[in-house]
């Protein structure tokens, strides 16, 4: 056998080596069980997943388009939804701006514009006037905006959020937590597959997630 046929045999089993850890992934390494499991806030046969993320992180946005294609291919298996860092603590601008959206139930459809305000336009939305500011720009109408910016439970739940975070152990962003039980992450696994590719360690965090899905689900036919 030539040496340059067995470099690629060699080649391809390394390959496949650092691959096969995302598709059966391993405790510890690729993904962790929460200490404490959390409430899953799902419809009975669906499994949770949430995505822990912060408006101004650059991997957040440059994750968005794949975990936008990610959600597509769910269909009715999987409730996915977001929380926010309180990156600044219980005052947080970004944490009270999703709050906001999220009980005027436009946070979905508004979600990319945000992201776009801060990667794209390089317009931080760091304030309360900011926030404002950018609302009424994107068509909400300002009056029903600081009613639900101001409002008990929004603000109640900006000051719960860091107690929310540390019981789903989320240290970094974006984090993902599959029906409050496990946790993974793109850092998770480049660690663990040093030898993969930006491109390579974001779909084999999906792959990831997918696994921890497939696992609740079979669970649940014992």
């Amino acid at each position: 056998m030539s040496f340059i046929k067995l470099s690629v045999i060699v080649c391809a089993f390394i390959s496949s080596i650092a691959m096969a850890s995302p598709v059966t992934p391993q405790k510890g390494v690729d993904y962790l069980g929460l200490s404490s499991q959390q409430e899953a806030k799902t419809a009975p046969g669906k499994v949770e997943v949430i995505e822990f993320f912060m408006y101004h992180c650059p991997a957040c946005n440059a994750l968005e388009p794949d975990l936008a294609e990610w959600i597509k291919r769910q269909g009715d298996k999987v409730t996915f939804r977001r929380i926010h860092l309180p990156y600044h603590g219980p005052k947080d601008a970004e944490a009270h701006l999703f709050l906001t959206l999220d009980a005027l139930g436009l946070e979905q459809n508004l979600h990319a514009k945000v992201l776009e305000a801060w990667h794209r336009n390089h317009q931080p939305l760091r304030t309360d006037e900011d926030n404002l500011e950018w609302a009424i720009k994107n068509g909400i109408d300002k009056t029903k905006f600081i009613d639900a910016y101001n409002s008990f439970s929004v603000t109640t739940s900006l000051t719960r959020l860091a107690k929310v975070v540390e019981n789903y152990e989320v240290n970094s962003t974006p984090t993902f937590v599959v029906n409050g039980r496990y946790l993974t992450n793109s850092s998770m696994l480049a660690e663990s597959n040093p030898k993969m590719s930006r491109g390579e360690v974001t779909q084999a965090t999906f792959q990831v997630i997918d696994a921890l899905v497939a696992n609740v689900l079979k669970e649940r036919t014992k």
